[in-house]
């Protein structure tokens, strides 16, 4: 079961991102003014084959499904279809990580403006805790701001360095988001140092 750090709050905010991505970068490509939907719908729906919560390929699958019974509706050829699952399959970090960006021809524009819009999303200090106090399973709030830290500091702070950002936008906003997440960070440490709260 997904829990709310990769839930419909997180998938508004990748939606919103990637909208202020579009926007930004529509300017100089003008091809992306027929990928809107293709964005939208990558970005709304990226979590639902989460590798984190299950197995991918079910995800996909079940993605696959729901997007072929709302086609007509939505707008979305099978063409568009297939694009959008490639987008999902390859954008997380790890994928990235391991493999590099994929090869997505005339698409390559929108993968990086959903991938990146995700990559944003990941400076949200509490979401981080919330996902490891999740995966402890009893909510121990020390223990997640310790993992928290820890991956921000092997991770999140460090994907402008590892050329993970390419979009005008992204690179705009990413220092004052580090800014803000160190801010976070040490609210809490200070909260936990006085042992105000140790579970939730």
């Amino acid at each position: 079961m997904i829990d709310e750090s990769h839930g419909l709050s997180h998938a508004m905010d990748i939606l919103l991102y990637a909208h202020e991505i579009y926007k930004s970068e529509l300017i100089l490509h003008t091809e992306l003014n027929t990928q809107e939907l293709i964005i939208y719908v990558s970005a709304i729906l990226h979590d639902m084959c989460d590798k984190k919560y299950m197995d991918q390929d079910d995800g996909i699958r079940e993605i696959n499904q729901f997007l072929m019974q709302h086609a007509s509706c939505m707008g979305l050829s099978d063409e568009e279809i297939t694009v959008v699952k490639d987008i999902m399959k390859t954008m997380s970090y790890s994928y990235v990580k391991q493999n590099g960006f994929p090869s997505m021809g005339i698409y390559q524009h929108a993968y990086h403006i959903v991938r990146e819009a995700d990559l944003l999303c990941a400076y949200d200090f509490d979401r981080c805790m919330i996902f490891h106090m999740n995966m402890i399973g009893n909510g121990d709030i020390e223990h997640a701001f310790n993992d928290s830290v820890t991956l921000f500091g092997n991770r999140v702070f460090k994907h402008a360095d590892d050329g993970l950002f390419l979009t005008d936008y992204a690179k705009l906003v990413w220092p004052e988001m580090q800014k803000n997440a160190m801010l976070r960070i040490n609210q809490w440490r200070e909260i936990l140092k006085n042992n105000a709260i140790l579970t939730v």
